[in-house]
């Protein structure tokens, strides 16, 4: 359920808009979405993990948060990201 340190690290390589950059909200909704889609297909086995299904709706309440905050703040970064990971069916 937990993403490896290779590929969180390689997120951040893939997101980042910067050399130092390991916080911005791209890499952060980048990270939680992977997290988000594990989570998910756990959910599809265990469905009546509860504590995950509640881990799951804090993780996506948490994305949108950072979602509207990119969308507010620069929208073309919002398209792009959403455009990139395909959050939005």
């Amino acid at each position: 359920m937990t993403i490896t340190k290779e590929r969180k690290t390689g997120l951040i390589q893939e997101y980042k808009r910067g050399d130092n950059d390991t916080g911005s909200p791209e890499v952060q909704i980048a990270v939680l979405t992977t997290r988000i889609n594990n989570l998910t297909e756990h959910m599809r086995t265990h469905s009546k993990d509860y504590a995950s299904r509640r881990g799951l709706l804090m993780l996506v309440s948490r994305r949108r948060r950072l979602l509207d905050y990119l969308k507010r703040v620069d929208p073309q970064r919002y398209i792009d990201i959403i455009g990139r990971l395909d959050i939005r069916k």
